[in-house]
């Protein structure tokens, strides 16, 4: 309490902190904040303002990820969604080249993959440093739910706005990509 009471009594310019500030690991506040687990709305009132404050799409120092992608891969819907109300960038890479959706695809995280498809932004055919799509992750990581509900999202949006196949850089069919997985892999 001392110390509160102090700190109001400090001119503005000492009463500002950096919410952007990279700790030892390359973390800032706003990183850490969305890897908690919230259970009071009060609570989340407060991230959420963290999240208005400070740059939701820095990325850590270390391997270059996002506070969307780790609230994605620690299974923190509730951020992730705090987070795109926020202006996060669903499509912004880590070193390895993962996006949001790729970490949402190789954690089983369905509900995750469902929300961040609703992005308008949302780009399913960026891939990764080693050439992997979202649907080459989802598959590789046995998660065949995944791959098939973004299949069917590709089949929705190549029919409205992202034009032809080839544009996900497939020459006629989304998964001659992959020519090592079955299609049948899929169960559609």
């Amino acid at each position: 309490r001392d110390q509160q009471s102090l700190a109001q009594h400090l001119p503005p310019k000492y009463r500002i902190c950096n919410v952007d500030h990279q700790n030892k690991a390359g973390y800032t506040a706003l990183m850490l904040a969305a890897l908690a687990a919230v259970e009071q709305e009060e609570d989340m009132n407060v991230v959420r303002r963290l999240f208005s404050m400070g740059n939701v799409n820095a990325k850590a120092s270390q391997a270059g990820q996002t506070a969307l992608m780790l609230a994605v891969s620690h299974g923190r819907q509730e951020m992730v969604e705090a987070l795109l109300a926020c202006g996060a960038d669903v499509n912004l890479q880590d070193e390895e080249g993962s996006t949001a959706l790729m970490c949402a695809c190789e954690h089983g995280r369905v509900e995750t993959v469902k929300l961040l498809l609703t992005q308008p932004t949302c780009d399913i055919s960026i891939v990764d440093s080693d050439g992997n799509n979202a649907v080459a992750v989802a598959l590789e990581a046995g998660h065949s739910d995944i791959a098939a509900l973004l299949y069917a999202h590709l089949n929705v949006t190549l029919g409205s706005s992202q034009g032809p196949p080839s544009a996900l850089g497939c020459d006629s069919h989304p998964l001659t990509c992959y020519p090592s997985v079955p299609k049948h892999s899929l169960q559609l």
